[in-house]
């Protein structure tokens, strides 16, 4: 039986991110893993580049049992409506299943207080500071790199669609930990750089 892995897409999600770490799955998990979309409802998500899905779940109806819940970024976390998934949140950090997320995704899971205990990263400290306010007291294990892993939270800012998905690789350990950095390498520095990976 495949193991779900669960993207939470929300209107003008990121489609680059979702394709990194979707396509990246799906290739070296060989079959393991089924990637299903939750959104806040059952009508279709637009992301930033124009394509247009419809979600596997809304927010009422996602099942029980996955290994992983990805926040993708996009332009509406910060509306009110992106606090219903809170508790599909809580539930992943009950379950100590993988709970990532990335450009503002990252920065919603500070305003509920996911990263106070985790090292973690974001797209600016300030503003993570700034959005979270008073919930977000874990400035001292913020790290200004381009994404991190500790404890099973992963994080990484916009600009890191690669390093967040070879961090879910790994912390899902999806494949080896050498093909995954096969997979990164050569995908991260070009044909000419790096060595074709063996699949």
């Amino acid at each position: 039986m495949k193991k779900t892995i669960l993207f939470v897409v929300l209107q003008q999600y990121a489609d680059w991110e979702a394709a990194y770490i979707s396509s990246a799955i799906t290739m070296l998990g060989e079959g393991q893993y089924e990637i299903k979309t939750v959104s806040l409802s059952k009508d279709y998500v637009q992301s930033i580049g124009g394509f247009k899905i419809i979600p596997d779940y809304d927010i009422t109806s996602v099942p029980n049992d996955y290994e992983a819940l990805i926040l993708i970024g996009g332009m509406a976390w910060r509306t009110e409506s992106a606090q219903q998934v809170k508790m599909l949140v809580e539930d992943c950090r009950k379950k100590d299943k993988v709970l990532a997320g990335i450009c503002d995704a990252s920065a919603f899971l500070g305003t509920m207080g996911a990263l106070n205990e985790v090292f973690h990263t974001s797209n600016d400290l300030n503003d993570l500071k700034q959005w979270a306010g008073a919930t977000y007291t874990g400035e001292q294990k913020y790290i200004a790199k381009q994404a991190v892993s500790d404890k099973n939270v992963i994080t990484a800012n916009g600009t890191a669609p690669m390093e967040f998905a070879k961090e879910i690789l790994l912390a899902l350990n999806v494949a080896t930990e050498e093909k995954i950095l096969d997979w990164y390498n050569f995908h991260k520095l070009g044909l000419y750089t790096a060595p074709m990976p063996k699949m």
